[in-house]
């Protein structure tokens, strides 16, 4: 078995990093190494560091406890022992983005679930079965960067998670105007109930900044590689309401769509049955088998009993009509953590592996280019 890549969690003590923790115990591809946060954290175990703040339903992983937590500005430090990182952090765009780049000056690869890189024109903005041909622009941005390992590559919103995947699948029929409402968990603001008691037999009708990923996020995902940048599609348009619901995981959305070819209702079935993409072909370790998922009954997909589909990371959908106004409405979920956050990212990674650009110091050594070699 080859070498396991050495991981760093940036962030590690929130809500996402310790999704990442749980979710790379035991991986057959990597080992996490190292855990960083703030300069509070810093020199802490990270059970000391996390204390009382544990917000899984799952047991904190014996092999991290002992961990001394170091803090993200330590660079140099951290570099000494990763391969690469996953940036979980919560600071200011400005800074995560500054942050981000020089872990990757650092030659350190840099998978991120922040948003500062979102919208830079050479980084990858990946959902592995739709567009992993995107990876390719990591050579540009090395250029630019000066860097022969180090690079960015993130991981869009969860909040579009759950409508993105079915429309992809219907791309051959050209979606035009697509209108979304998305009623989103309260983990996506990193919150449990004991956290957030007033969101009990509540509802909130807006989340920060949410609406406008939502509606532009999906643009750079169907997007182009074009003169050494990603070029965002110029449809659908998409309108989106975001609302933050009572439930602790799921991102569940309602879909109205027009199409210039509008497909019948078995054409879009039969294109949800069959869709697949690069981690289903290469059998990444944390691909779902079935990536979408059509549910026959009239009150299903249900947050509840349907998030955990293929392990968080397949994505389901629900009662397809004909619609009055548009060509047809659905309804989808996705686990917002799982393919939304941490688990989308360490498919990522899985990916970014299997295609060369992400090394072991043995690879380093051997002198092999960190570049797509599959």
């Amino acid at each position: 078995m080859s070498e396991k890549l050495r991981v760093g969690i940036l962030g590690g003590t929130g809500f996402v990093g310790q999704r990442f923790i749980t979710l790379l115990e035991d991986h057959p591809f990597f080992k996490v190494t190292t855990i960083a946060a703030s300069g509070r954290s810093a020199g802490k175990t990270y059970e000391e560091a996390v204390k009382n703040r544990w917000k899984l339903n799952i047991p904190m992983p014996d092999s991290v406890k002992a961990i001394q937590v170091k803090d993200v500005q330590d660079v140099e430090e951290i570099k000494r022992e990763v391969d690469f990182v996953f940036c979980a952090l919560k600071m200011a765009k400005d800074e995560i983005r500054e942050l981000e780049e020089k872990y990757a000056k650092a030659e350190i690869p840099v998978i991120s679930n922040n948003s500062a890189h979102r919208g830079t024109p050479d980084v990858p903005m990946v959902i592995p079965e739709i567009n992993s041909d995107h990876l390719k622009i990591i050579d540009v941005q090395k250029k630019r960067l000066g860097t022969k390992y180090g690079f960015v590559a993130v991981k869009p919103n969860c909040s579009i998670q759950s409508y993105v995947p079915p429309l992809s699948a219907l791309k051959a029929f050209e979606p035009e105007k697509v209108v979304v409402s998305t009623y989103q968990a309260i983990s996506g603001a990193g919150k449990t109930f004991k956290d957030w008691p007033e969101i009990e037999d509540n509802v909130v009708p807006f989340i920060s900044g949410e609406e406008e990923k939502s509606e532009q996020e999906p643009l750079k995902i169907w997007g182009h590689i074009q003169n050494g940048k990603i070029v965002n599609a110029t449809e659908p348009l998409i309108t989106t309401q975001c609302i933050r619901v009572p439930v602790s995981d799921g991102h569940l959305a309602t879909v109205f769509v027009s199409f210039r070819k509008k497909p019948t209702r078995e054409q879009i079935l039969e294109c949800w049955a069959s869709y697949s993409g690069k981690p289903q072909e290469l059998h990444l370790p944390s691909a779902p088998k079935q990536f979408l998922k059509y549910m026959t009954e009239d009150d299903r997909p249900q947050t509840g009993l349907d998030r955990d589909f293929e392990n968080g990371m397949g994505i389901t959908m629900g009662r397809l009509r004909e619609d009055t106004l548009f060509d047809y409405k659905f309804v989808c979920l996705s686990h917002n953590t799982l393919r939304g956050a941490a688990g989308g990212g360490v498919l990522t990674a899985e990916l970014l592996k299997e295609e060369g650009y992400l090394l072991s110091r043995k690879e380093k050594k051997a002198g092999v280019s960190a570049q797509g070699s599959h």
